[in-house]
């Protein structure tokens, strides 16, 4: 695909070959420098009215933080591990749209499955039987652990969370629900209700009552908050917004057996950490857990449609025996999306993502925890699973720092949304060593860079 700068460039080598065909050399290159300079001064001209309509009709200061870290800049393309802006800039997307591009941009079999129903049924009438929303639930109760068979398709992250609660109180007629410290779950007012920090929460209070926070990592501490009137404990396998927190081995198993003996349902929330982000389709598979509920997201997409999804098992689908519309979405399991999930899906088993993400992650944390040595008044530490990884640093100040230091380098990344100590690592599952020594020469660059600065202001 043809950049807005790349077009302009194209226009002006045929202006130019009409010049050199009358043979006038040096008017040509004259030429072509004011003609490059017009182009450029075009294509800036509408990245800064894009930035005015930003700061006039969407979020002024989410544009001043974007300009502050050195990516106020329009999107043009992209493919795969790349994102190319309108000036023909080419960064390394490092952020992975929090989780969304597992296949990269424009991953061509999903591209290719959406195309081919976008022309057939993008919409369903909502009345006669969908045929890629059944596919993509008999798939999905295929490669999910434990008991999952069936599955409720809506549009985002948020959403399912939302719905996996409703099951979740409607099947133990409880409404209590346990959720951890530093979690994200989403910011609708039943995900936020369960998504552990303050700053997202208090503004919006009261939320739904009921819900009680406790200490990612501490079964101990979850055996003790469960009451009579708990329905749940809604919990992510690997911590991502709340600055990429891998628990301990013997974590998950405990909670699954209190759980199991406690009577409550166990809602997994794989919404980033799903379809192989973590060196296994599934993060919690890590651990051997079952979940009674699953959520889905982000990934499932195959980075070309939104989508998300609830899984539970036979038992908790017995709600919806009473009223089969207990819980519903218009736009849920649209042709479209379930097209682009299921393309998402046989690309990830065919290329082996999973497997390939494991092996880059490796490559990361070999590398990154060399640099902790190496800086040890900057980093503070590194941890992650696959393709999901965090860096943190001593404090937020080096970790804005260092995004600006990156966007110079062309390296798109971006802190947790619960921990902005914490950059996140999140690339493309099957992102080349090219491209994986980039991103790494960019850091240690980086580091190098913001070390002196930090050092130049203590003096």
């Amino acid at each position: 695909m043809e950049s807005s700068f790349d077009s302009c460039e194209l226009y002006l080598s045929g202006v130019i070959l009409v010049i050199l065909d009358i043979k006038c050399v040096t008017i040509s290159c004259v030429l072509l420098r004011i003609l490059k300079e017009y182009a450029m001064s075009s294509l800036e001209e509408r990245n800064e009215e894009i930035k005015d309509l930003y700061m006039k009709h969407i979020n002024p200061s989410l544009m001043r933080l974007v300009a502050f870290m050195g990516y106020d800049f329009i999107e043009d393309h992209a493919s795969g591990s790349h994102v190319f802006d309108i000036m023909g800039n080419d960064y390394i997307d490092c952020l992975g749209g929090f989780g969304v591009f597992a296949l990269g941009h424009c991953h061509p079999k999903v591209v290719e499955a959406v195309k081919k129903q976008l022309n057939k049924m993008p919409l369903t009438s909502k009345e006669l039987l969908v045929e890629p929303y059944a596919r993509l639930a008999k798939k999905l109760s295929e490669i999910s652990p434990g008991k999952l068979q069936y599955v409720f398709v809506c549009n985002s992250g948020t959403e399912a969370i939302e719905g996996a609660l409703k099951l979740a109180r409607i099947k133990t007629h409880k409404s209590g629900l346990i959720y951890t410290e530093r979690a994200f779950h989403g910011k609708t007012m039943g995900s936020l209700s369960v998504t552990g920090r303050e700053a997202f929460q208090l503004p919006f209070r009261p939320l739904i009552p009921g819900a009680k926070k406790v200490t990612f990592g501490d079964a101990d501490e979850l055996e003790a908050s469960i009451d009579n009137d708990t329905a749940a404990f809604v919990v992510e396998p690997i911590q991502g917004e709340g600055g990429i927190h891998v628990p301990p081995d013997h974590y998950f198993p405990k909670v699954q057996k209190i759980c199991r003996e406690k009577g409550i349902l166990l809602i997994i929330d794989e919404v980033q950490t799903g379809m192989g982000r973590t060196g296994k389709m599934f993060a919690c598979e890590h651990w051997g857990i079952e979940p009674d509920i699953m959520t889905l997201a982000k990934a499932l997409g195959g980075g070309v449609m939104p989508i998300g999804a609830i899984m539970g098992t036979a038992s908790v689908w017995e709600v919806f025996e009473e009223n089969p519309l207990i819980h519903s979405s218009t736009f849920g399991g649209n042709p479209l999306a379930c097209a682009a999930a299921l393309a998402a899906i046989e690309a990830i088993e065919e290329e082996n993502l999973p497997e390939k993400a494991a092996i880059a992650g490796e490559k990361f944390l070999g590398a990154l925890k060399v640099m902790v040595d190496a800086h040890p008044g900057i980093i503070k530490d590194i941890r992650g699973r696959g393709c999901l990884i965090g860096v943190e640093f001593a404090d937020d100040d080096i970790g804005g720092l260092m995004i600006s230091a990156l966007a110079a380098r062309k390296v798109l990344v971006a802190f947790t949304l619960n921990n902005h100590s914490v950059l996140r690592i999140e690339p493309a599952l099957g992102i080349s060593d090219d491209d994986i020594f980039r991103i790494l020469q960019a850091i240690k660059e980086s580091v190098i860079e913001v070390e002196a600065i930090s050092e130049s202001l203590s003096a």
